[in-house]
C-alpha cells in the first residue's frame, strides 16, 4: 500500500462475542504499548448487521424506556485496503505511565525498592520518558485507576493522593516504589521527590473507609472526553486488569415461536363470524362442530380458546409474558413437533420417548424434547464495575441495579446470535411439590435462606428475593448433567450452556450449545437425549461424593469466614463449572438437594425412599 493512500490498519482486533462480554463500551483493553478505553456506541463505525428478534427488542424497549430500539451485530472490518474505515474507536486510558528504567531506591529503614518514575501523558517526550541522561525510555500504562460503583472512571490524582488531599500543587517528580513481587499494596509506595521523598503506601487508597481518593466526579470518558454527570459515590482503587474492572450486563433468549401466536391467529380467523357470540367454554365446544371452526381450532383446547375470545371481547391487550415463560410454554406444548423443520429455520424440536430412567427418577421426569435447531440472541444492555450482576431466575433484567450506559443517546444495542441444538427435560410439578413438604427439605431450606440473607445484607440488596429450592435443585442438577454429557456429546463442557426454568409455568432444564454459523448443530446433544437414562445415572453418581467431602458436604451457607453465602454443598470438585456455561455465575448451587450427601442424606429430590 502506497504512503498516504488506503485504509489505516486497526491498532488491535477483537472477536464480536468478546465485544459484548469482556471488551464492551467502557472496558479497558491492553494494546502492545498503550491501554485504551473502548468507546461508546456513538464511536462504532461501519455497516452493522441487523439482528431481528422482535420479542427481545420489544422487552428491552419497554424496560429501558426508549421510543425505539434495534439490535445490531458489532461492526466488522471488511479487510479491504481502500474502503472506508470500520471498527470501534477507543480512547487512551489511563493517561499516567511508568518509565521502564532500571533503578532502585533505599528507604530510611534500609530496605531497597525497585522504583520507576510516574509520568503523566503531557510530560512524555516522543511517547516515552526522558531520563536524566536525556535518553527517551519506553513507558507502560500504570496499573491503577479509580472508579465508582456507578461505572464512572478516571485516573488517580496521584499528586492529591501522595500529598494527602492537597490539590494546589501539581509539580515535582513522582516515583512508584515496589517491594517484593509488587502484588502487595502494602509494599507499593508513591514517593514525592519534591517533598523530601515523602511516601504513601498504596494500601491506604484501597480501603473503603475513609474514602482516601475523594468523591467521584461522574466522568464517563468512554462516551467522550467531557461527558460527566453528578455522582454521590466515592472513588475506589481499581486494578486496571483485574476481573472486577468490568462486568457486562447482557440479556439473552431462545428465539422460539410464542405458543399464543398460533392461538391468536386461529381465533382471529373465526372470531367475527362465530366465536364473538360465545359466552363460555360450552358454547365454544358447540361452535367447534361447524367445519370451518373445527379446522381453524384444530389442536387447541376449549379453555384456551375461550380465554382468548374473552380477552378480545373485553378489548384487553395480549398478556405480557416473561422471557423464560414464553420459552417453557412452547417446550411444554403437547405437540409432537414444535416449529418448522427448515435448514434456515430458527427453531425446530420434537418430543421424544423418555425411555428407561434410573429408579429414583422414574416418576420425576415427565417430558423429553430434542431441540434439533435453535437460535440464541444475546444483547448487551450496560455494565457495572466492582460487583457483577445478572438477570433474575426468570431471565429478566434487574432494573434495580444502576448500570453504566453504553451510549449518550440509546437507539440500538450490540447483540450477537448463535445457532445450535439442545435437549430439554421437564420435571413433574407434583413430585417437586411433594418433595418441598418433607421435613429434611424444609430444614435445608432454612440454612440456604440464612446464607442468602447474609449475602443480601452484605451487598445492600434489600429487594433481592430468595429464588426457591426448586431453582437451586434444578440448577445443581444441570451442572451435573453438563459435566456428565460433555464426555460423550462431542462438545467441550465450556461450550454447553444451561437455561433453568422454575416458575408457575413449569419446571425444566434446557442444555444447549450454539456458535456463529452452523458449528453448534452437530447433533451431539440431540443424541444425548436418546440415551437420557444412562447420562442421568452418571450425573447423579457424580453428585453423591465430592473429592472435597466431608468438607464440601458440611459447608454452612451463612459461614462468615468462608463467605460462600450462595453455596450449599458445592465446590470446584463437584458442581462449579465454566462460567460461560452457567446462567448464574456458579452461584445458587447445592448438590444435597439433588442426591444424598454424607452430611445431608434426607433432603435430596432423587432418593429411593423419602424419610
Amino acid at each position: 500500500m502506497s504512503k498516504g493512500k488506503g485504509k489505516v490498519p486497526p491498532t488491535g482486533e477483537l472477536r464480536q462475542s468478546q465485544v459484548l462480554t469482556t471488551f464492551g463500551p467502557g472496558s479497558m483493553v491492553d494494546l502492545p504499548n498503550r491501554s485504551v478505553l473502548i468507546g461508546g456506541l456513538e464511536y462504532w463505525q461501519g455497516d452493522k448487521e441487523r439482528i431481528h428478534e422482535q420479542r427481545l427488542e420489544g422487552w428491552l424497549q419497554e424496560r429501558l424506556g426508549v421510543p425505539e430500539l434495534r439490535l445490531y451485530a458489532p461492526p466488522v472490518d471488511d479487510g479491504g485496503l481502500n474502503g472506508p474505515r470500520t471498527g470501534i474507536a477507543a480512547f487512551l486510558f489511563p493517561t499516567w505511565f511508568l518509565g521502564q528504567v532500571e533503578a532502585a531506591w533505599t528507604a530510611p529503614d534500609g530496605r531497597t525498592y525497585r522504583t520507576r518514575p510516574l509520568v503523566p501523558w503531557e510530560r512524555l517526550v516522543k511517547g516515552g520518558y526522558l531520563d536524566r541522561d536525556r535518553k527517551v525510555q519506553p513507558v507502560v500504562p500504570v496499573r491503577f485507576v479509580q472508579a465508582c460503583e456507578k461505572g464512572h472512571i478516571t485516573d488517580v490524582d496521584w499528586y492529591r493522593f501522595v500529598r494527602h488531599g492537597d490539590e494546589t500543587d501539581r509539580t515535582g517528580e513522582l516515583w512508584l516504589d515496589e517491594g517484593g513481587a509488587g502484588n502487595d499494596f502494602a509494599e507499593i509506595y508513591v514517593r514525592d521527590v519534591k517533598r523530601d521523598n515523602h511516601r504513601r503506601p498504596l494500601s491506604e487508597a484501597a480501603v473503603k473507609t475513609p474514602p482516601v481518593l475523594g468523591r467521584c466526579k461522574g466522568r464517563k470518558p468512554w462516551l467522550g472526553p467531557r461527558v460527566s454527570e453528578p455522582c454521590d459515590k466515592h472513588n475506589r482503587l481499581l486494578t486496571r486488569s483485574a476481573s472486577n474492572a468490568y462486568f457486562s450486563q447482557s440479556m439473552g433468549l431462545i428465539a422460539i415461536p410464542d405458543a399464543d401466536d398460533a392461538l391468536r391467529e386461529a381465533v382471529a380467523k373465526v372470531f367475527d363470524d362465530y366465536l364473538q357470540y360465545c359466552e363460555d367454554t360450552a358454547e365454544v365446544a358447540k361452535e367447534r362442530k361447524k367445519e370451518k371452526v373445527k379446522v381453524a381450532l384444530d389442536g387447541l383446547s376449549d379453555a384456551a380458546v375461550w380465554a382468548e375470545v374473552e380477552r378480545r371481547k373485553k378489548g384487553l391487550p395480549p398478556p405480557e409474558k416473561g422471557i423464560k415463560q414464553a420459552e417453557i410454554e412452547v417446550l411444554l406444548a403437547q405437540k409432537e413437533s414444535l416449529g418448522e423443520d427448515k435448514p434456515e429455520g430458527d427453531f425446530y424440536a420434537r418430543a421424544h420417548p423418555i425411555g428407561q430412567l434410573p429408579g429414583v427418577a422414574a416418576d420425576r421426569i415427565d417430558r423429553l424434547v430434542l431441540v434439533h435447531r435453535l437460535r440464541e440472541v444475546v444483547a448487551q444492555v450496560g455494565f457495572t464495575r466492582f460487583e457483577a450482576t445478572f438477570p433474575d431466575i426468570d431471565g429478566e433484567l434487574d432494573l434495580e441495579i444502576e448500570l453504566a450506559p453504553l451510549a449518550r443517546d440509546l437507539t440500538w444495542l450490540p447483540a450477537y446470535q448463535n445457532r445450535g441444538e439442545g435437549v430439554f427435560l421437564s420435571f413433574s410439578a407434583t413430585a417437586i411439590q411433594a418433595w418441598l413438604t418433607r421435613d429434611a427439605v424444609r430444614a435445608r431450606s432454612e440454612g440456604l435462606i440464612g446464607g442468602f440473607d447474609v449475602w443480601r445484607e452484605r451487598k445492600a440488596m434489600e429487594k433481592a428475593t430468595f429464588p426457591g429450592l426448586p431453582y437451586i435443585m434444578l440448577h445443581s442438577l444441570s451442572h451435573l448433567l453438563i459435566t456428565a454429557v460433555s464426555l460423550d456429546c462431542g462438545y467441550s463442557a465450556s461450550s454447553i450452556r444451561e437455561r433453568v426454568y422454575a416458575g408457575p409455568s413449569g419446571y425444566g432444564i434446557l442444555l444447549y450449545t450454539g456458535n456463529p454459523g452452523s458449528e453448534g448443530t452437530l447433533g451431539g446433544l440431540v443424541d444425548i437425549g436418546r440415551h437420557l437414562g444412562r447420562h442421568l445415572s452418571h450425573a447423579l453418581e457424580l453428585g453423591r461424593l465430592c473429592s472435597n467431602d466431608p468438607v464440601c458436604a458440611q459447608h454452612d451457607s451463612s459461614d462468615l469466614h468462608e463467605e460462600r453465602f450462595l453455596h450449599g454443598a458445592a465446590c470446584h470438585g463437584c458442581l462449579l463449572i465454566a462460567e460461560t456455561s452457567c446462567e448464574r455465575r456458579n452461584e445458587l448451587l447445592d448438590r444435597a438437594l439433588v442426591v444424598p450427601t454424607v452430611a445431608t442424606p434426607g433432603a435430596a429430590f432423587f432418593v429411593e425412599h423419602a424419610p
